[in-house]
């Protein structure tokens, strides 16, 4: 018998050395996989070290998280080209495009590098900025009591609550009335939150329902990575919203989670508001559904005037390894002379987008970045903090809104151009999710978003926030992975 156990041992301990070598083996060829990818370093390291743990579970989780290859096949999205817009709309988009160029050379690059992404410029838009998650539902929940041809709501989550219950009843009735009524949204975004019961009484009462990317579809595979992150709603084709805050009542602080809840977004009135509502057509067609009426029917009809210029558009991870939202970010930063100032609810950056902080910061460029005193993810406050003291050397102010929350996500530049979307500052944004937004060339609403960043950084100046001056110390090691939080 001790022969016979001598032996098993022996003979076990030489296979698990060669499942180890295999596996060592292994980890070591998905890591140069990773490391030889287009994406960035925050993503390459934050695989690299778990698939380099030698027990396989790095790379197990990998393979079947959705982070891997191929990732839009791992989606129920059809692959439909988005349509293109009559010549009408397109030489009015090159008049616009001449009208930017003339007025703000400045930011012709940034518009010039969208619509080649496909996002045409507008002008004669009236443009709203709503500068807190009370503002922005309550303005909606208004405009959407006007609607009387179609309504569509794309957002990461729907929650039960007093809002929802508002906005029910208006679908209902409007459905009833005969307005088109179409919602898309996120599956794990509102898990917990929107019980099935109430989607199919949705469904019953004529409000036609998609739920993105279904959970329960990768219960054994991971598959769910990839959120529709969009926060869109489009009303009779001249008005379209987007920003920060989902359906909830958090974001209208009707409930307490983190503080304050600081929030934002932007209503658009006019020919802009296309951006938006074609892209949500676009999202509906991809996912299975089907339109009432012909492309066209869903435009705007009505004429505007109004100053300046928007440029709403989308990213998602079947645009990869493109990033157009974390490009226009770059493309607002790197092109300031004077200002940036950024609000944004996470920091979780790679190289590009600290480099391009810093060089501004060094080049005499005011650079102010927004945060959250309450933060709702632990692991990202501190992948944020891991960022501080680089930022501070060169330069880069870092303002800690106090009360709460602060989940806008905007960019302010020189003044003169913004951002106003759902885009965080953060891996998962400019690489996983399904994201939107609009940039803003000299619009009256640009005034809105200064007073509101000054408002914030008069209350909260940098020198008296604690624990900024002097940063906490976090491993240069453990941003990369926080990176992915």
């Amino acid at each position: 018998r001790s022969l016979l156990a001598f032996f098993l041992s022996t003979e076990l301990r030489q296979r698990a050395a060669i499942i180890y070598t295999v596996l060592e083996l292994a980890a070591f060829g998905y890591a140069a996989r990773i490391y030889n990818r287009t994406d960035g370093a925050s993503y390459k390291f934050g695989w690299i070290f778990p698939r380099s743990d030698g027990a396989g579970g790095g790379t197990s989780f990998y393979t079947f998280s959705g982070t891997g290859d191929r990732q839009q096949k791992r989606l129920d999205l059809k692959k439909l080209p988005m349509p293109e817009e009559p010549e009408a709309q397109q030489a009015a988009h090159r008049i616009q495009m001449e009208k930017l160029r003339r007025k703000f050379p400045q930011w012709e690059r940034l518009s010039v590098y969208l619509s080649r992404q496909g996002y045409l410029l507008y002008g004669d838009t009236e443009t709203t900025y709503l500068p807190t998650g009370e503002a922005f539902l309550q303005d909606m929940l208004e405009k959407l009591e006007q609607a009387e041809h179609f309504i569509f709501l794309e957002f990461f989550i729907i929650a039960q609550g007093q809002i929802w219950d508002r906005m029910e009843e208006i679908f209902r009735r409007k459905a009833a009335e005969g307005v088109e009524v179409k919602i898309i949204f996120d599956d794990f975004g509102s898990m917990m939150r929107f019980p099935a019961g109430q989607i199919e009484a949705l469904r019953e009462s004529g409000v036609e329902v998609q739920i993105f990317n279904p959970v329960h579809h990768y219960v054994n595979r991971l598959y769910f990575n990839y959120r529709d992150h969009r926060k869109i709603v489009c009303i009779d084709g001249s008005t379209a919203y987007t920003g920060g805050a989902n359906v909830a009542d958090e974001y209208a602080n009707l409930t307490v989670r983190f503080g304050y809840w600081k929030d934002c977004g932007i209503r658009l009135d006019g020919p802009g508001a296309w951006g938006l509502t074609r892209e949500f057509l676009h999202m509906w067609q991809r996912n299975g559904g089907q339109l009432m009426q012909e492309r066209d029917y869903y435009r705007p009809h009505d004429h505007r005037e109004a100053a300046g210029f928007c440029q709403p558009f989308v990213d998602g991870p079947d645009n990869n390894p493109i990033s157009t939202a974390e490009d226009v970010f770059l493309h607002l930063i790197n092109n300031a002379r004077r200002s940036v100032h950024i609000t944004t609810p996470y920091l979780a950056i790679d190289e590009p987008m600290r480099q391009a902080l810093c060089s501004a910061g060094d080049s005499g460029v005011d650079v102010r970045l927004l945060l959250p005193g309450i933060p709702d993810h632990k692991f990202a406050y501190l992948a944020a903090q891991s960022h501080y003291g680089e930022l501070l050397v060169h330069r880069v102010k870092i303002y800690i809104y106090e009360p709460g929350l602060l989940h806008g996500k905007t960019v302010l530049s020189d003044g003169e151009a913004a951002f106003v979307g759902s885009v965080n500052m953060d891996y998962r944004s400019f690489q996983l999710h399904f994201e939107c937004g609009t940039v803003l060339y000299g619009v009256p609403a640009i005034e809105g978003l200064a007073e509101d960043i000054q408002r914030i950084t008069d209350r909260f100046p940098p020198g008296d926030v604690s624990g900024v001056e002097e940063p906490p110390v976090v491993p240069q090691a453990f941003e990369y992975p926080a990176a992915a939080v």
